[in-house]
């Protein structure tokens, strides 16, 4: 199995889970690719970010969406497809969890696979 991290990036959030102030989140488009299968998936990670040196990620905050799951291969076209929509995507799966990412408000810069 490969995982490859296509678009990782940083925002700062807002929202409380479990109890827990979130002040960050780590967003990714993911492919997974496997004996002749691709999946795409969106997820968002919320993490506390009490401080600029925190990143620590606890992982009980997490929202997830598989966008794609079928026999193929990794696709720059596909790619560019989902992220195009990403934002959107992300806000509808980070809802349930009382969570929203501060898009105009990046961390780090973003890293592509």
């Amino acid at each position: 199995m490969k995982v490859i991290d296509v678009y990782e990036q940083y925002f700062s959030a807002e929202g409380e889970y479990n109890g827990i102030e979130r002040k960050g989140v780590k967003v990714e488009l993911i492919a997974t690719s496997e004996e002749g299968n691709i999946r795409y998936e969106a997820q968002a990670v919320y993490f506390p970010h009490r401080d600029e040196e925190d990143y620590g990620i606890t992982y009980d905050a997490v929202a997830n969406e598989v966008l794609y799951d079928a026999k193929g291969r990794r696709s720059k076209k596909k790619e560019e497809a989902y992220l195009k929509d990403f934002c959107e995507v992300i806000d509808r799966i980070s809802a349930p969890l009382n969570c929203k990412v501060l898009w105009e408000k990046p961390l780090r810069e973003e890293r592509r696979g």
